[in-house]
């Protein structure tokens, strides 16, 4: 009776890793927010997984490579210094991209009136992947407009994934106006 099962070992000791992660995941928000305090660049999100500590930043004009690259070294180096992850890992510092990942409620707030995806949890019946405009988000749900016009209510705790859709605008085909044949300005002489 005194031997714990395996199971429940294993259970405990993801349980502890789950705690280590977002400790650590909370140790360099912190950090980073006070590194980029002064500058134009705002942290959007932090991520711990399999040993690469992933730090998207952003600003309102957007990121170059060679922002990315000295926010990087910063960080990297305050890293270095402070220590908070005990085992190696890899630092991955990016921007958001055309189609940023939707994890908080601040990320969604900034995502109203934007088209989204989001993947819903097993336990919802119906359509599990909902496409649509953004249109309103409290602290508990999200209101999204279906392209087929639907309102749906969204509970935050249900959202699996979700990510803003970035949409490529169609350039007419050469030669071509508007789906039309252009015509030629060009006379013979």
């Amino acid at each position: 009776m005194g031997n714990p099962t395996p199971f429940v070992d294993m259970g405990l000791f993801i349980l502890k890793k789950k705690g280590e992660e977002m400790s650590i995941v909370k140790k360099v928000t912190s950090l980073v927010e006070d590194l980029l305090q002064t500058t134009k660049y705002r942290l959007y999100d932090v991520e711990q997984n399999a040993g690469i500590l992933k730090i998207t930043v952003n600003s309102p004009s957007g990121v170059t490579l060679d922002e990315l690259a000295e926010i990087n070294r910063k960080i990297s180096h305050d890293l270095d210094e402070k220590d908070p992850i005990p085992s190696k890992y890899t630092l991955e510092v990016s921007s958001p991209g055309l189609e940023r990942k939707l994890r908080t409620n601040n990320h969604f707030l900034g995502a109203v009136n934007e088209k989204i995806t989001v993947k819903l949890g097993p336990h919802i019946e119906g359509d599990r992947r909902l496409e649509g405009i953004l249109r309103q988000v409290t602290d508990e749900l999200l209101t999204l407009e279906t392209v087929t016009k639907e309102v749906r209510e969204i509970k935050f705790q249900d959202v699996t994934q979700a990510k803003t859709v970035f949409e490529w605008e169609k350039n007419p085909k050469p030669g071509k106006q508007n789906g039309k044949h252009q015509v030629s300005s060009i006379q013979n002489r």
